[in-house]
């Protein structure tokens, strides 16, 4: 059974960081990537995804940010994340604990030996046209394995060798805001929080087209003139906290879904 939405809703139509509210206004909205959350009072986890950067053939950046946000697809669609009671995955208690505090994604990169160590790690290994991101089940804020902790987790960037050119007009959409600058790694993050958001909405049917379908998606940095329109949509908006580069509250993500936005009769 997948976990009902419910449990991350906080007023009106939201879900966690999904806001419906001006987004000229600074002032963020309770939620899973928010400052004053009622979530902070859970025990903290962080979802790890670790991307292999070889340094003579790094992956294009897009293609790294689209393989992320299908890694935490498929880490909440797995069996070993779902389930209660006697039918509770292996991974499920930590999936649930982690979606119910604050939401917390950090990517490392790891080459040659450290991705091998990596890979031997319980998790799962995703991979796009050329990227390979490998997710591991949520760990306490201070619990990571030591062969992730090690890995470095600033200064991960990467580029797109070409234009990576139109979204698939049939696939959901994880539109960048074109205003801020982020690093690939917190652009990978950015659009895990996106992803999740949109499968938070989603009904069970829904879900699981999507899954069936191998969680085709695109990322893609919007038109300037497009940003404001999409983040008043009703869209799932994703909000940062602030912890890293981006101020407090800043809109970075629009998840657009053909179902989503079927409802807005859009």
């Amino acid at each position: 059974m997948i976990r009902s939405a419910k449990n991350h809703r906080f007023g009106g139509w939201q879900t966690g960081g999904v806001s419906t509210q001006d987004t000229a206004q600074d002032t963020p909205s309770a939620g899973p990537f928010h400052d004053e959350s009622p979530r902070d009072e859970a025990p903290q986890y962080v979802l790890p995804l670790v991307v292999h950067i070889e340094k003579a053939e790094p992956p294009a950046r897009t293609d790294a940010l689209e393989t992320a946000a299908r890694a935490v697809l498929v880490m909440l669609s797995d069996e070993r994340s779902r389930g209660e009671g006697e039918n509770e995955g292996e991974w499920a208690r930590a999936v649930r604990d982690w979606q119910d505090a604050r939401i917390r994604k950090v990517v490392r990169r790891a080459r040659g030996a450290e991705w091998r160590k990596a890979s031997a790690l319980p998790g799962i290994t995703v991979t796009g046209k050329a990227a390979e991101v490998r997710v591991f089940p949520p760990v306490p804020l201070d619990g990571w394995p030591k062969e992730l902790a090690k890995l470095q987790v600033s200064g991960t960037d990467l580029d797109d060798p070409a234009d990576p050119g139109a979204p698939d007009p049939l696939a959901p959409v994880l539109w960048l805001n074109p205003e801020l600058d982020m690093s690939a790694g917190k652009a990978m993050a950015q659009a895990g929080h996106g992803a999740q958001l949109a499968w938070w909405e989603l009904t069970d049917a829904e879900r699981e087209a999507w899954r069936s379908g191998g969680f085709a998606l695109s990322v893609r940095v919007a038109e300037r003139a497009a940003w404001r329109e999409l983040t008043l949509s009703g869209l799932p908006v994703v909000r940062d906290a602030g912890f890293t580069e981006i101020a407090a509250g800043s809109c970075t993500v629009v998840a657009e879904h053909v179902a989503l936005r079927g409802r807005l009769g859009g």
